[in-house]
């Protein structure tokens, strides 16, 4: 049994005096969170004694006593005070707080299926939201197209051109770069695996139908949806933060008029343009590269093409161009709409904006893949 327990005064102190038969336990010095923080062994202690209901507590004569280890002998007590406590009235408030503020003892979090489903419906909630919002806008570009197709003095040519220069122009450098790129790649990659079985000549097909079908207008499509679609967004957000979109209400002017139908007819034209360079691009990349690795000419890789890839894949790239354009800039400006008055919101409208028109670009690819898969393949 220990009679006293020497320690710095400093720090808190556990002693058992004389006379009680070790039934009396009193507590002095400094009682803080500071200074139990260091002594584990204390509050290993102090638990261990708290074990014996027997025993009788003086806290009376400790210092300083904070709410931390108040808390610590409660929890040591059992939450509940020992009969006989010797303590002053300011410790009393401390404990009575104690009891008031008690924890919750956590509880395990079984799924269940309502569980499960519960959760499960707000991402689905989130998509439905967003359809109904995007149909709207859809629905809306409809009496507008009638109303400038019989009016065709207002239909906005400087807003129209502004978009294509800045969607298709600006867009000249990156797509060819990446075209060129592209195809170098591909058409290095297919030469190693042709000379295996002495197919070189097919290397054409390959690279005409793959570029000219699937991957021209796709890459294209996400360039300017990275590039254009984003922008697009925070132009509009930037409407909404300077309340220019409520200006514009003010005066009666129609935000899917003047906002919505220049980029998507702008990018209607533009996008089917830039896969045109883009296929340029990428065949002239894949051209030099066949030429290089197969030694296959410039003169027959032109003469060849035409035979290799039917003309009807052309037009399904236009094809996909027109609507890809057209789902890149709805898309763009219904998460333009949806951005709220602050800086946040702008930055998450974006990002939202740039990762579900790629996303939605490649799904529409995959419909067009499946449509017309017996078209077009020689």
């Amino acid at each position: 049994m220990i009679d006293k327990a020497i320690i710095d005064t400093e720090k808190p102190m556990v002693t058992f005096p004389e006379g009680f038969g070790g039934k009396l336990i009193v507590l002095v010095g400094l009682w803080t969170l500071r200074t139990l923080a260091t002594d584990r062994a204390l509050r290993q202690s102090i638990k261990e004694l708290a074990v014996d209901m027997d025993k009788q507590w003086d806290i009376s004569r400790i210092e300083r006593l904070d709410s931390a280890a108040a808390f610590l002998l409660w929890q040591a007590w059992g939450e509940k005070l020992p009969a006989n406590l010797i303590m002053r009235p300011e410790q009393r408030r401390l404990f009575k707080y104690c009891h008031d503020r008690k924890i919750p003892t956590p509880h395990p979090m079984l799924p269940d299926f309502a569980t499960v489903l519960r959760y499960g419906q707000v991402p689905l909630q989130g998509f439905y939201q967003h359809m109904r919002a995007w149909l709207t806008l859809l629905g809306g570009l409809t009496p507008d197209f009638v109303y400038l197709f019989r009016n065709p003095r207002a239909i906005p040519y400087r807003e129209i051109s502004l978009t294509i220069y800045k969607a298709g122009v600006s867009a000249l450098g990156v797509t060819a770069l990446v075209g060129l790129l592209v195809g170098i790649s591909m058409s290095y990659l297919s030469s190693l695996q042709l000379q295996r079985f002495g197919a070189e000549i097919y290397i054409i097909d390959l690279l005409g139908l793959s570029i000219i079908r699937e991957l021209g207008p796709m890459l294209t499509a996400i360039l300017v949806a990275g590039r254009s679609g984003s922008a697009m967004t925070a132009e509009i957000g930037i409407m909404r933060v300077t309340q220019e979109l409520d200006a514009l209400a003010a005066l009666g002017i129609s935000h899917s008029l003047r906002l919505v139908v220049p980029k998507v007819i702008a990018l209607a034209i533009a996008l089917p343009l830039l896969i045109v360079w883009t296929d340029v691009m990428a065949l002239i990349g894949g051209m030099i590269s066949a030429q290089l690795t197969l030694d296959i000419g410039y003169q027959q890789f032109l003469d060849r093409l035409p035979k290799a890839v039917p003309i009807v894949n052309f037009y399904i790239g236009l094809a996909k161009g027109v609507t890809f354009g057209m789902m890149i800039a709805m898309i763009a400006c219904h998460y333009g709409f949806l951005i709220k008055p602050n800086t946040e919101s702008l930055g998450d409208g974006t990002t939202h904006s740039v990762v579900t028109t790629i996303t939605v670009v490649i799904l529409m690819d995959a419909i067009f893949s499946i449509l017309f898969k017996n078209v077009g393949i020689p």
